[in-house]
């Protein structure tokens, strides 16, 4: 809406507990997203709001005898904390729904004041669907269909419509209270994100990301919140949405207790693996969980950081094919990227350099200079999407070097029959070959 510049805002945890590998993925990707953006040097404002009010996290609270404040702050913690060891750290501000209550009170009066909101006595303020024709516009659903059971629809006998939601509650006893003319309670769910968001871009922008589960109804919601306080269409210019990931063929979720926590995935893995993984798919497909798939996900990292070694090491002499490639593997990525953000194809573009440049390497034809750019070019992957380790190497005996080489050749070819008998071999060497995705990964037995 500005030429340079992208104001973008992405709905992030309620922090009641830690947040699962589900969640890791969609902050992954927005990350990713953000950060080739400000690479195609856009000056990127990125806000991600943190829900540090909500019915779980008093819920929690009560479980376990405490303030809720001190629920929120430990677990917002943990979250910063997850968010800064998986390396995403594109985000320009934080920002938490207490800090907003003055914004959030100030946007539900003016609805009021519009008539949109309707009061329910001793229960709060909600907003009137039937004064929002387009509702439903993004995700082509009603509020007369069926809700999911993460929509947190809020119930009331007395609601006017069925779809209606709460903007502001009435504090019940033992809950926390924010004293207002509009009753001493707390805001609800939908309404922190375009109080914050209002607050930092106005009444419209750019990009608002999440993840899919989000679409129907809290940024339907949203939409209804804002261009009805505000007369401005389009609220945002832009809606991605997340896929799910996928756990025994259903989405992740905390309710469903068939997830695994950021932090249990990073204590097993390194950042590069894990988001190699999240970013392994398109973000708009569900993806499976599987230790396996990070498992490989792992070894096709452990192969990049081999490679990187092995640049720094190249001095051989000019070949000119190796310029080609590396020239096309930073076109290939550039043009994923810029293909509705198609992650997949931009590492594909990572490996296929790999497989290029790993036989000149160990022939000695690729010259010093071609090695940096091929170097420059993995900056720039490290910098974008995260995956490229620090250098090391996988120490392989020349031998073992030269038989992988001549197996993958055979691979290219799909001479199967000779490239199963150098694999037969190379194992009876001691070395164990996995043939990963992204390509052969070659370790001792």
């Amino acid at each position: 809406m500005h030429p340079g510049k992208v104001q973008m805002f992405v709905c992030g945890p309620t922090v009641y507990d830690r947040i699962h590998i589900g969640n890791a993925r969609t902050f992954t990707i927005f990350d990713a997203l953000v950060k080739y953006l400000r690479y195609q040097d856009f000056d990127v404002t990125y806000i991600q709001n943190i829900t540090d009010i909500e019915d779980r996290i008093i819920q929690r609270a009560n479980e376990q005898h405490k303030e809720y404040f001190s629920v929120s702050s430990e677990f917002s913690k943990l979250f910063l904390d997850d968010m800064a060891q998986l390396g995403n750290d594109a985000v320009s501000q934080y920002a938490l729904a207490t800090k907003y209550i003055p914004q959030i009170i100030r946007q539900v009066k003016r609805l009021i004041e519009k008539g949109h909101v309707y009061e329910i006595k001793d229960d709060g303020w909600y907003f009137d669907l039937s004064t929002f024709p387009d509702y439903g516009k993004l995700s082509r659903r009603t509020s007369e269909q069926a809700e999911d059971a993460v929509s947190r629809i809020d119930e009331n006998v007395n609601k006017r419509n069925r779809g209606d939601f709460c903007v502001w509650k009435i504090s019940k006893p033992g809950e926390p209270i924010w004293e207002s003319d509009l009753g001493n309670g707390r805001p609800g769910w939908h309404i922190e994100d375009t109080a914050i968001t209002e607050s930092f871009f106005g009444p419209q922008y750019d990009i608002h990301g999440g993840a899919i589960d989000l679409m129907f109804p809290h940024h339907e919601a949203e939409i209804a919140q804002q261009e009805s306080a505000s007369g401005k269409v389009p609220f945002v210019k832009y809606w991605m949405h997340a896929g799910f990931l996928i756990n025994r063929q259903n989405k992740m979720s905390k309710s469903k207790g068939n997830f695994a926590t950021l932090r249990e995935v990073l204590d097993r893995y390194p950042k590069e693996a894990i988001r190699l993984y999240l970013l392994s798919a398109h973000y708009r497909s569900s993806l499976d969980f599987d230790y396996t798939l990070l498992d490989q996900s792992l070894a096709a990292t452990e192969r990049i950081s081999d490679f990187t070694f092995r640049l720094q090491k190249a001095d051989g002499q000019h070949e000119p094919s190796a310029d080609m490639a590396i020239q096309e593997a930073s076109d290939a990525f550039i043009k994923a990227m810029e293909d509705d953000f198609n992650t997949p194809e931009a590492i594909a573009a990572v490996f296929s350099l790999i497989r290029i440049l790993n036989p000149l390497i160990s022939e000695g034809q690729l010259g010093k200079s071609q090695a940096d750019k091929a170097m420059d070019f993995l900056v720039t992957i490290r910098n974008i999407l995260g995956i490229v380790p620090e250098a090391k190497a996988n120490p392989l005996p020349p031998e073992i070097e030269m038989m992988v080489e001549q197996r993958n050749r055979y691979r290219e070819e799909k001479d199967w029959e000779r490239a199963d008998i150098i694999r037969k071999d190379i194992e009876s060497k001691g070395f164990r070959v996995d043939d990963t995705i992204y390509g052969p990964v070659v370790r001792k037995a």
